[in-house]
């Protein structure tokens, strides 16, 4: 698996592949960078372990709940935690930030603000996602919904990606997040260090073309979008890993399908600075067992590891992983030597040279936030056989840090 097994596919690629010596924009201090395939923070290799909360705008929308938003980041900064993915979007539908295309709400604006301002008290660094792929918080459909609404003719969902009304759409979100000026800092996004990087959405998928040639194109569009806005921050594209037809030899590795990206091709583009991978074996591989779904993630994060170290050449982020509560023959016990598996594999590719800077684990919540389960829900205060695994990640990645700075 260390070895690419095909030179012909290499050399078709090279082209593809960014100029290492182009010159990079100068960015202040504080703001988390790259540098060839490793993050950087303050001129020293920045090494974490994180964690998804997608809910917290959404929950801080109501004052009284704002208190959970800052017990979970009080909580994860005590576990070493020190970067959090959650939603810089909601669309439609209840508590909605952007109401209709181009009208945002003020009162969620404000929580999103609160968000932010909470990750810099508790020193944790934010991913902040710009959009889904689902109908949850609005998403695609909800865009191509807009269009339709306003006569424009649409086909499907997957015309989010080429129809230039709704690109508009897309567009004027990214520039109203980036250029929000926080009413609790003072700081507009685009200057606030507290923010590591942005995703252009959460798990991109095409039905209408699963080469990922569709998605290459718009991820091309936005991704300058948002660099001709923000060029302090960093910028991914918010895949799951799923390989396309660039490399058809890489599609092995594939839970026996595609979605419509292209992991090697889409991360290339030369606006993004970070690749990301997701799993979900329990979801995925549903027929198999659990040695055999741990065993495939273990494939899939070497697999991808290697592809970012020597095609893309840039810093990989596990960025969604876990264990549901529903699968069969859940026991905390599994879901603890699970992530002990996922994080001694993180930990180890990152000690030997790899380019993973970290894991963030889904979700965790709260007390007093059932609305909220998925079944992969984990609140540390409640857990802590968990807690300590997750602590015990934390540490490790931490005095490697040190080691490698």
């Amino acid at each position: 698996m260390a070895c690419l097994r095909k030179l012909s596919c290499i050399l078709g690629l090279i082209v593809l592949v960014p100029l290492v010596c182009e010159a990079r924009v100068l960015v202040p201090s504080g703001f988390v960078q790259v540098r060839g395939t490793q993050f950087i923070l303050n001129g020293s290799p920045f090494l974490f372990n994180g964690f998804n909360s997608y809910w917290m705008m959404n929950v801080a929308t109501e004052p009284t709940d704002r208190i959970k938003v800052s017990n979970v980041f009080r909580e994860a900064s005590a576990a070493g935690l020190s970067v959090c993915r959650t939603w810089a979007f909601s669309d439609g539908g209840d508590r909605a930030l952007q109401t209709s295309p181009g009208v945002y709400n003020e009162r969620v604006f404000q929580a999103l603000d609160f968000v932010i301002s909470e990750a810099r008290r508790y020193r944790v660094q934010l991913i902040l996602s710009l959009s889904n792929n689902y109908h949850d918080y609005g998403g695609r459909p909800q865009y191509t919904q807009w269009a339709r609404n306003a006569g424009v003719p649409i086909n499907n969902d997957d015309d989010f990606y080429t129809n230039a009304v709704v690109k508009g759409y897309y567009k004027n979100h990214v520039q109203r997040v980036l250029t929000r000026v926080n009413t609790i800092t003072g700081v507009a996004y685009r200057d606030d260090p507290t923010i590591m990087g942005w995703e252009l959405m959460n798990e991109p998928r095409c039905q209408v073309d699963y080469s990922g040639n569709t998605v290459n194109d718009w991820a091309q569009e936005m991704a300058s979008y948002v660099k001709s806005i923000d060029n302090k921050h960093l910028l991914a594209i918010g895949m799951e890993g799923f390989y396309g037809d660039s490399m058809p030899d890489r599609k092995q590795y594939n839970p026996g399908y595609q979605v419509g990206t292209d992991y090697i091709k889409n991360n290339l583009i030369r606006e993004i600075d970070f690749v990301t991978i997701h799993a979900y074996p329990d979801m995925w591989l549903s027929g198999q067992d659990e040695d055999a779904q741990t065993a495939f993630v273990q494939r899939w994060l070497e697999s991808h590891q290697v592809d970012a170290k020597a095609i893309i050449r840039k810093p990989l982020v596990f960025a969604e992983f876990g264990k549901s509560k529903k699968d069969p023959d859940y026991s905390i016990s599994m879901r603890d030597a699970y992530m002990n598996t996922v994080y001694l594999d993180i930990y180890n590719l990152a000690r030997n040279g790899g380019t993973i800077g970290g894991g963030l684990v889904w979700q965790i919540l709260a007390e007093g936030m059932d609305s909220y389960d998925d079944g992969y829900e984990i609140v540390l205060s409640d857990e802590p056989s968990t807690n300590a695994i997750i602590s015990q990640q934390s540490a490790r990645m931490t005095s490697l840090q040190r080691t490698l700075g």
